[in-house]
């Protein structure tokens, strides 16, 4: 994650003034090359802290549990990428095309799961317009959700199927290569994965849904390297109209419409690697809920947003 938001505070013209990297023990005192010059990684301290505006904390849960509080006490704004604030009830949960207004001044800001993210920014305008009922995803998820060793093995193992050898993986719980896998991360109790309750709860927290919404989702690792897709398929309370979901798409923050399927025109995650915003397309009338339901496929670059 930190090797995506360097190059993009430079990309998104951030004022940067001073920046300052953290790392481990074993990474403190490394030199790490950086838009901003040359950083020497330090080790996360409170006397380090002091004098900085904004942390970013993408160094997991247990990082974040001990030092966003700590920071946050400082007078640090704190946007933390891990999932141990997203679903406390203080604590704002931000996709900011979607609810900004959520942040007001807290010093802790949660960073949703990338793929309540890239559903978010095109659910939010459709329920907006037409109103939630239920949410059915299906999702395209790249080895790189999983991180930098999830892609070089992605990448080992097709060379080696390739080659006709035999590979053993050790970040997914199958060979990825030529395969799709059915699970992300640990099965609960109601045999869903986390990841896919993770998407469930965020979303309701995100767009503000009542219980009465019903949101499922199934996610699905597929074996490319970057960018996810997804499937969703609602029911509206008002009647979903095609055209007007199109028009309100193409004018809403972080979301492209590409649909024109006679030109073999939609998203791809080829598309949108490396870009800011979230594609849609195949909108079309649902043909299980009828008047009052809309299927369409998005793809974006999960790491990005």
């Amino acid at each position: 994650m930190g090797r995506e938001l360097i190059p993009l505070l430079q990309k998104r013209n951030i004022d940067v003034s001073e920046l300052r990297l953290f790392g481990s023990v074993n990474s403190a005192g490394r030199i790490l090359q950086t838009p901003y010059g040359d950083k020497v990684a330090q080790i996360l301290h409170e006397d380090n802290l002091r004098g900085l505006d904004v942390v970013f904390f993408a160094a997991g849960g247990e990082v974040s549990t001990e030092w966003c509080p700590k920071a946050a006490q400082m007078g640090i704004t704190c946007i933390d990428k891990s999932s141990v604030f997203r679903m406390n009830p203080d604590i704002p949960l931000v996709v900011p095309e979607v609810n900004s207004e959520d942040l007001g001044d807290n010093k802790i800001i949660a960073n949703p799961n990338c793929t309540t993210s890239i559903a978010a920014v095109v659910l939010a305008p459709l329920h907006r317009e037409f109103g939630l009922k239920k949410v059915i995803m299906s999702t395209y998820q790249a080895a790189s959700g999983a991180g930098q060793p999830a892609m070089e093995e992605l990448k080992t193992a097709t060379q080696a199927a390739l080659d006709g050898e035999d590979f053993v993986p050790r970040e997914f719980a199958y060979d990825l290569a030529f395969n799709v896998i059915p699970q992300i991360d640990s099965f609960t109790s109601n045999d869903y994965t986390k990841e896919e309750m993770k998407v469930t709860d965020e979303l309701r927290k995100i767009l503000h849904l009542p219980d009465s919404v019903a949101i499922e989702c199934t996610a699905v690792r597929i074996p490319i390297l970057r960018a996810h897709s997804e499937s969703i398929t609602i029911e509206t309370e008002k009647p979903f109209n095609p055209d007007r979901a199109r028009q309100i798409l193409s004018s809403s923050l972080g979301v492209q419409v590409r649909d024109n399927p006679s030109n073999k025109e939609y998203p791809m995650p080829s598309a949108v690697e490396g870009q800011n915003d979230v594609q849609v397309g195949r909108i079309r009338k649902s043909l299980v809920f009828g008047d009052h339901g809309g299927t369409f496929f998005i793809s974006g670059d999960q790491l990005l947003k």
